[in-house]
């Protein structure tokens, strides 16, 4: 993780249904467990989507990206870690990493730009200071 901040530590268990035919998870449910990490972080701060759409934003994802390091398997307990490591203007900037649990490794790590839209035209916004806040990212923290 890129910032000194502790990230958002969660887990969750592999299901049968997230492995496929190799035994192995599927490589699109590491991108289920990202999502529920930042649903995660975002309730943890006060600020979750039902907070963002009221204030009349919302957010897009523009980037993601993750590198695979090793398996997991059924029945594994892996153990996430997401941070939100900088906001811009209209962009919020995250890391996540997956680990296993019982033995630490690294299972994939990865980060994931989001941008700031207006929750009805969809055009670029300001990401607020009360979110920023609520992550610790206002200027001069």
């Amino acid at each position: 993780m890129s910032r000194e901040r502790p990230p958002l530590v969660r887990t969750d268990r592999v299901r049968f249904a997230e492995t496929d035919a190799q035994g192995i998870v599927f490589y699109g449910a590491f991108f289920t467990w990202l999502d529920e990490a930042l649903n995660a972080a975002l309730r943890e701060a006060g600020y979750d989507y039902d907070r963002m759409h009221a204030d009349g934003w919302t957010t897009h994802v523009v980037h993601t990206e993750l590198d695979y390091h090793a398996p997991a398997e059924y029945g594994d307990v892996v153990e996430q870690r997401f941070a939100v490591t900088d906001v811009g203007e209209s962009s919020i900037h995250t890391d996540y990493e997956a680990r296993n649990e019982a033995t630490g490794e690294t299972l994939a790590s990865g980060s994931t730009v989001y941008a700031a839209a207006d929750v009805e035209t969809g055009e670029s916004v300001r990401v607020p200071d009360d979110f920023r806040a609520a992550f610790g990212l206002l200027d001069g923290e």
